[in-house]
């Protein structure tokens, strides 16, 4: 076999070992590709499995310095400063292809990494600002990738319209996730809403709860919603090519109304829906956002 032909087949390989991981560890994401032309999912999934890695490293190091060295590894791969093959690892093999053929930049995917040191650590977030911070390095940041990719590089637009998308969708997730991140000690949502409720960390990571921690969820859902609203004034900059990106946007309003239910408990409620809905809803957003 050919250099050029074992290099092929290891990308082919890099891509479908990313789309699994995708459809795995993110089904949301991975629905919403879906909908997306099919000469650009092998790139977007890519990016979304680089970004469940990083979202992972806590749980696959043994302690916080062990999980430095491994955002460290990512950092040097995207830098060209890493040793030995990042080409073996399959997900750092289709980024680094996603990045060259989209044109991508890399300071944004270093940012995102820095953003996940705070995963590695039990600090609360402190503020609401902070939080919205680490959603716009994170959640926001992959909105706007996906869009560039999706216009192989050309400006998308939109870049205020990602910022508000991922507020929304990341506040959304992190309460979706509270029970688990809960569980393991961590807590993203700001400390100073919680205060505001009278909920400390303790509260929340020793199961208590209660009805200031409801609270403290009920505000944090309408800043959600009020970024699900600025996104909505702000998409019509989005060109049309780089809108399947933001589709993932159209399950938040469904995850939030099942959040408002009267049974709801912020640390105990599953907050899911069948996989025909969340299809319905991205198969909706899709025609609306057309």
């Amino acid at each position: 076999m050919s250099a050029v032909a074992a290099e092929a087949t290891g990308l082919a390989f890099a891509f479908r070992h990313c789309e699994d991981l995708v459809r795995a560890g993110d089904p949301d994401r991975y629905l919403a590709t879906l909908f997306a032309p099919a000469e650009f999912r092998p790139h977007l999934f890519a990016l979304y499995a680089f970004s469940l890695t990083v979202a992972r490293v806590r749980e696959a190091a043994s302690n916080p310095i062990a999980g430095e060295i491994r955002l460290q590894w990512w950092r040097d791969a995207l830098q060209g400063e890493a040793r030995g093959d990042v080409k073996a690892n399959p997900v750092a093999a289709a980024l680094l292809d996603a990045i060259r053929a989209r044109r991508l930049g890399r300071q944004p995917f270093v940012d995102l990494i820095d953003a996940r040191v705070f995963d590695l650590y039990d600090d609360p977030m402190p503020r609401l600002n902070d939080l919205e911070g680490y959603c716009g390095e994170t959640a926001s940041a992959l909105f706007r990738l996906a869009s560039l990719i999706l216009c192989d590089g050309a400006e998308p637009g939109g870049a205020a319209a990602a910022g508000h998308a991922g507020v929304a969708y990341g506040i959304t997730g992190l309460l979706r996730a509270l029970p688990w991140h809960a569980r393991a000690g961590q807590v993203y949502l700001p400390a100073e809403i919680f205060r505001a409720h009278g909920v400390t960390r303790e509260d929340i990571v020793t199961g208590r709860g209660g009805p200031g921690l409801r609270g403290a969820c009920a505000d944090l859902r309408g800043h959600a919603r009020r970024h699900l609203a600025a996104f909505g004034a702000a998409r019509s900059a989005i060109v049309p090519a780089a809108r399947p990106a933001f589709l993932p946007l159209a399950l938040v309003a469904g995850y939030l109304s099942a959040m408002e239910r009267a049974a709801y408990d912020p640390l105990n409620t599953p907050v899911d829906a069948p996989r025909w809905r969340r299809l319905w809803r991205l198969w909706r957003g899709a025609r609306a956002f057309g």
